[in-house]
């Protein structure tokens, strides 16, 4: 695979010197750029594929006419988040 490179930086002392002040042992400072922008790439993608299914579902129950009620589905999260909740404390035994 054919590598690029991403623009260079020019950036403040202080944050540079946060930066390096945070790097694991043996990690380079490109390498934490590197990863910062990895997981903001995919951070972004989820934000745009999350606002493109409310979107959706915002003009299928304009289309429909059907829209849930905000109290069943906060009980609905409610009950997923619970679910999570205590999937997270039996997994940690």
């Amino acid at each position: 695979m054919k590598t690029t490179s991403l623009p260079p930086l020019r950036v403040s002392p202080a944050l540079r010197k946060a930066a390096e002040e945070v790097l694991e042992e043996g990690e380079s400072l490109s390498a934490l750029v590197l990863g910062a922008v990895t997981r903001e790439i995919e951070v972004r993608k989820q934000e745009r594929d999350f606002i493109a299914r409310g979107l959706a579902s915002s003009r299928k129950a304009k289309q429909t006419g059907r829209y849930l009620a905000a109290d069943v589905v906060l009980d609905k999260l409610g009950k997923h988040l619970a679910a999570r909740k205590q999937t997270a404390k039996t997994s940690k035994r």
